[in-house]
């Protein structure tokens, strides 16, 4: 068959035309998109504030329209940024409930701890947009994911509690290692790291051993 046969004409042409023109679009609102979320990713990092538009518009070397055609507004564009944030967060699998009691509390602890880290200016900016319906679902979410993750890791002491302190537990531990606390110990507190996790290793060592403790008497 000679090259000739093979190549489109007519309304063929016409048709591949536009697709390598829809193609070429296609990546440049892409790249655009993802340019903009890293600026305000980066923006955040390192100011712990939700950026302005025309601010990530500069910082993406964008215009301040192409934000807000992919965005429409800087609620969305935050809530894209912390979406982009967890979907880069590499997540250990829970510490197996086999393993001893002081392992699992320092391998919940540290796993919690390098994740939360990550996300603390995403979480102090996030304050700006308190109530927001999209950021309210997410945190619970994640609560859920930590509770449920909780239930797994201390199912051997959990096991040993009635229905009603297993949830009390459950809500004690929740709280006192929540990613606000983590944000109180290291910026309110100004905390190091290993400083912050001792405070919270000793936190849930006294949790787990009151319960338990209360269970046997």
């Amino acid at each position: 068959m000679s090259e000739a046969a093979v190549m489109p004409r007519g309304n063929a042409v016409a048709e591949v035309s536009g697709m390598v023109r829809t193609d070429g679009r296609n990546r440049r609102a892409a790249e655009t998109r993802r340019k903009i979320i890293e600026a305000a990713k980066a923006m955040i990092d390192e100011t712990s504030e939700a950026p302005t538009v025309v601010g990530v518009a500069k910082r993406a070397d964008v215009s301040v329209r192409s934000v807000f055609q992919h965005f429409g507004d800087v609620q969305s564009l935050f809530v894209t940024v912390m979406d982009a944030v967890r979907e880069d967060l590499v997540v250990p699998p829970p510490t197996p409930s086999t393993k001893p009691l002081d392992a699992r509390i320092e391998s919940v602890v540290a796993s919690l701890a390098e994740i939360f880290d990550r996300i603390v200016p995403l979480r102090v900016a996030a304050g700006q947009f308190a109530g927001h319906p999209a950021l309210v679902e997410r945190a619970l979410t994640s609560r859920q994911e930590l509770r449920a993750a909780t239930f797994e890791v201390f199912a051997p002491e959990f096991a040993q509690l009635s229905a009603e302190a297993r949830e009390q537990l459950a809500d004690a531990i929740g709280s006192a290692l929540s990613l606000d606390a983590w944000v109180v110990l290291r910026r309110r507190d100004g905390l190091p790291v290993e400083r912050a996790k001792a405070v919270w290793n000793l936190t849930l060592t006294a949790l787990l051993a009151h319960d338990l403790g209360t269970a046997k008497a």
